[in-house]
């Protein structure tokens, strides 16, 4: 036993570059995948009520993504713990990061609900003035916010199966949620097979009930499947040690998917002064574009502790070649994805019913964004490369900088001349300012990191983890 796990410990230190990162990164890929078909289907269906319904959904991205964002983020930062404790053979250690992640998620749960309760006309009412989509918005948001519980359940039971290496249940519990919300989506929206017709509240409600089911599977796949968690609710009591632990490692990345849900609030506001359809074709783009982000974010996930365990061994040459690899692949997906929207952005519309008014804002908006995408894939390789080499706050700031302090100020200056296909040149223009920094920083981290690695002995090294 002890050299099948000296194998499996080292698979990372020998096995082939290309080889190893492809088998790494194309179940995290594929599960991705499917989680883009969970978030665009709404939309699609939606948009088969009415444009506003399609706009009222739009609206709605920046409260989600923040609550994607606090339910993310703390999964990174009790996956972190956990598997550290798990290394260090501290079990008890383990059930404590488990139980207040636990609890640490339906305390997002209740801040979402109170959201729900209270907060949605308010934010809808910032943005529109249109009755329509501040029914449909407040119909479609109130039930996603208030029961919001499953998808924090999803998370952390989910994370709780990844950190100990369980990954093909979670793509199993993903994929099951995500059929479930595609199943139930037009049954409940248009009213099928005997059920009320509910219209936009049905897709939310299709949405919430793929969550708690996901969420319930990943629960019981927790309970028989993984021995090395026992979740002890009994007697239970916060832990504020761990959970600054926690949140330690998981605030940074909170903070890095919130500045997504401040710039779509940002845009939403910017493009709703020309016309409510232009904040309607920027939800199709997000939709859209997640087909052609989600595979590189896999990649992603699969590179990282390859580089990690890489840098670590002192293994230079590996480090290097599966940074280049990294590269040719997201580069090659962000060149298949600008070739998409270059060449079928009125096919791409098609799929959400677009009216001629929103393809005459959807067609050139697509294409000029879509040019962003020939410096993207670089840029967010690097991003994670900066993590994975224990530099994460780079990658915060290239995401600041790109998103809050570029996009934004350049969507509203365009926005002054009048016609909203300016709006859409802020996406390339932020995007050649990410390069500029992530080239910077990859030539700092060059010098300062990986000219090094091997001159160390790698337990030297832990400290800049």
């Amino acid at each position: 036993m002890g050299n099948v796990t000296e194998v499996k410990e080292n698979k990372m230190g020998i096995m082939p570059e290309n080889r190893l990162l492809l088998g790494m990164s194309l179940p995290m890929m594929i599960s991705m995948l499917v989680q883009a078909l969970y978030n665009i289907v709404d939309s699609i269906f939606v948009s088969r009520i009415n444009e506003n319904a399609l706009t009222a959904v739009s609206l709605a991205f920046p409260i989600q993504s923040l609550m994607i964002a606090l339910g993310a983020g703390t999964g990174v930062g009790m996956n972190a713990l956990l598997s550290k404790s798990l290394g260090e053979k501290d079990f008890d250690k383990v059930n404590k990061a488990a139980m207040n992640g636990i609890f640490l998620a339906a305390v997002s749960y209740i801040v979402f609900l109170v959201i729900g309760l209270f907060a949605v006309n308010p934010f809808y009412a910032s943005q529109s003035t249109d009755p329509q989509i501040l029914e449909y918005g407040y119909q479609y948001l109130t039930v996603v916010c208030c029961f919001s519980i499953g998808m924090y359940a999803q998370f952390v039971f989910e994370r709780l199966l990844q950190s100990t290496g369980k990954t093909f249940y979670t793509m199993i519990t993903q994929s099951t949620g995500a059929v479930i919300n595609i199943i139930l989506d037009p049954i409940l929206i248009f009213g099928y097979l005997g059920m009320p017709k509910m219209g936009v509240t049905g897709a939310a409600v299709a949405t919430v009930v793929g969550q708690i089911v996901a969420a319930i599977m990943a629960f019981i796949i927790n309970q028989r499947k993984n021995t090395e968690v026992k979740l002890h609710f009994k007697g239970f009591r916060p832990n504020m040690h761990v959970i600054g632990q926690i949140y330690a490692v998981g605030i940074p990345s909170i903070i890095m998917q919130a500045i997504g849900s401040v710039m779509t609030y940002g845009m939403n506001r910017i493009l709703m002064v020309f016309t409510s359809t232009a904040a309607a074709v920027f939800g199709v783009y997000f939709k859209l574009q997640s087909f052609i982000f989600m595979p590189v974010f896999g990649l992603n996930n699969g590179m990282v502790p390859i580089i990690a365990y890489n840098y670590g061994a002192g293994h230079k040459k590996r480090v290097l070649k599966i940074i280049k690899l990294s590269i040719v692949y997201a580069v090659a997906i962000m060149l298949v994805g600008l070739m998409v929207f270059q060449v079928f952005p009125r096919q791409l519309f098609a799929l959400f019913d677009a009216s001629e008014t929103m393809l005459a804002i959807g067609i050139p908006a697509l294409r000029i964004i879509s040019l962003s995408f020939l410096f993207a894939g670089f840029c967010i390789v690097c991003g994670s490369v900066f993590q994975a080499l224990g530099n994460g706050v780079y990658s915060m700031m290239v995401s600041i900088a790109r998103q809050l302090i570029v996009l934004l100020p350049a969507a509203y200056l365009l926005s002054r001349l009048g016609n909203v296909d300016y709006v859409w040149w802020s996406f390339p223009i932020a995007e050649i300012a990410s390069l500029t920094m992530t080239i910077i920083f990859m030539v700092l981290i060059n010098k300062k990191v990986i000219c090094h690695i091997g001159e160390e002995k790698p337990l030297d090294r832990k400290a800049d983890f």
